[in-house]
């Protein structure tokens, strides 16, 4: 769980702090959003041959443990340090790539060559077999005194929120006017299509205006295939197989976690989940399961390259991932562009986040292409946003030296973190990667569907946390999480939830 303790009072404490220390830019902490801060932004001179490591000064590996808040926070740093194979960086003009039926169809014949297509609300509609099937389920869950099998709990009066006999009675009427077979719509995926909602008289016919909700049938298997585009700007394209479905409760929760979760989590102790036990779930290469998951993306024609990939695992459940709950692995594979040698750095932040909830804004999520390939094919995809990558804004844009960088980083890992005992008895950050890469900012009030693509740096770790509700513990060995996004031209503090 990602926790956010910094205010504004924070914010202006660092700024104090930050202007009395002469190598560290005095505006490092104000936010310059989107396309206003480019001009700031110069370029360097020519490079005569020096590596950008030697340029910037960045070690190979960095070091530093410190302690504050009597020992309640502690920033422990021990991270190889990850610079782009280039020479020189750039920025970009990037932008949302247009939304219409050629996209639709390019990511429809990149993952579904062959396939045929039918509404998802006449293929998933429950027939009478599918009702008696959970009927029996649910008596048999309170024949064993299981009688909130979906965890729903108890109301605020300590009545229970999930009525088992009336679940069961609910689905014995429903039976009645279920059909004893479904009969399947077939459709192309595109916005507009109709559909029909409620029951009997009250049965109307609705448009799916900005969304697709449909079941590919391939030789590979049959697919969820959903298109969501009621949240403009942002364009979401999901594909999830549904064979592992079959042998589990429906109502049940299900998904695909990757394993940068569990493994570098100390949590569970001896029954932590190992990596040696996932690669035993496994019945395909890395090698092999990269070639499929490259070859679909490849048709996409839009740059995207694999960054990292993970381990990742099916379970079902409503009490997290155990050995018991897991029903298929596979590998998970994390797209991003790469620009004159320079890829956009990969985390956890999906971006597109407001700054309170009063706001009025608009977001912009990231750019972002998931693929989990197993056994037998492609299992999962999210695809987010796609870019349409504009012109060099500035070129070879001159960087902060790393010390700089590092200075910044401290000082606001400390100031941004200030309060947190005030929720944790302590809290100790393990920083294991410092990258530079690229990342997107905009300014959501001026321009909600274009932004720049600059440098940051990114320190990339876990963290381990005791309070009187829970404890956790992440090595981050394995993770994505980036807890402080620092613009490598500027010194400018990013909040990559936001996305400025």
């Amino acid at each position: 769980m990602k926790k956010k303790y910094s205010s504004v009072i924070a914010a202006g404490l660092c700024l104090a702090m930050l202007t009395g220390c002469q190598e560290t830019p005095k505006d490092s902490i104000v936010k310059q959003k989107g396309a206003n801060a480019i001009k700031s932004y110069e370029s360097a001179e020519e490079n005569t041959g020096s590596s950008l490591r030697e340029l910037l000064g960045a070690p190979e590996h960095y070091k530093n443990n410190a302690s504050y808040e009597g020992g309640g926070l502690v920033i422990d740093t021990d991270a190889d340090v990850i610079l782009p194979e280039a020479d020189t960086i750039n920025t970009y003009a990037v932008s949302a790539r247009e939304v219409n039926q050629e996209m639709i169809d390019t990511v429809t014949n990149a993952f579904f060559e062959g396939a045929t297509f039918y509404s998802a609300y006449s293929y998933d509609e429950w027939t009478k077999e599918d009702y008696q099937e959970q009927i029996n389920r649910l008596k048999k869950y309170k024949s064993e005194g299981n009688l909130d099998p979906y965890q729903f709990g108890e109301d605020e009066d300590g009545n229970p929120q999930f009525n088992i006999d009336e679940e069961i009675a609910r689905n014995e009427e429903r039976m009645k006017e279920a059909p004893d077979e479904i009969t399947k719509e077939e459709v192309k995926p595109s916005f507009g299509l109709e559909y029909w909602s409620g029951k009997g008289e009250e049965r109307i016919k609705e448009v799916d205006e900005d969304s697709f909700y449909g079941v590919a049938e391939t030789e590979q298997g049959i697919y969820d295939y959903d298109i969501k585009y009621g949240l403009k700007p942002d364009i979401v394209f999901s594909i999830s197989k549904g064979a592992q479905k079959d042998t589990i409760d429906p109502r049940e929760f299900s998904d695909w976690i990757e394993t940068a979760y569990l493994l570098g989590s100390e949590e569970n102790g001896e029954n932590r989940l190992t990596e040696e036990e996932v690669k035993g779930m496994l019945d395909i290469s890395l090698e092999d399961a990269q070639k499929i998951a490259e070859e679909k993306v490849e048709k996409l024609g839009w740059g995207l390259e694999v960054y990292n990939w993970d381990y990742a695992v099916f379970h079902h459940g409503e009490d997290g991932v155990n050995r018991d709950n897991i029903l298929d692995a596979g590998y998970l594979f994390h797209f991003t562009r790469k620009l004159d040698d320079v890829p956009v750095t990969y985390t956890d932040d999906y971006g597109g986040g407001l700054e309170d909830m009063d706001s009025t804004l608009i977001p912009w999520s990231y750019e972002r292409c998931d693929i989990i390939v197993g056994g037998d094919g492609v299992q999962n995809v999210e695809l987010f946003n796609p870019y349409e990558i504009g012109d060099v804004q500035t070129e070879n844009v001159k960087l902060m030296d790393f010390d700089s960088i590092i200075k910044i980083y401290e000082q606001m890992m400390e100031v941004s973190n200030a309060d947190i005992t005030k929720y944790e008895s302590n809290r100790t950050f393990h920083i294991k990667r410092i990258v530079l890469g690229l990342c997107r900012i905009y300014d959501p009030a001026a321009d909600n569907d274009a932004g720049l693509l600059v440098p940051v740096w990114d320190f990339i770790g876990g963290f381990d946390a005791v309070n009187d509700d829970y404890t956790t513990k992440n090595n981050g060995e394995y993770s994505n999480q980036s807890f402080m996004t620092i613009n490598a031209i500027d010194g400018t503090v990013i909040d990559r939830g936001l996305g400025y």
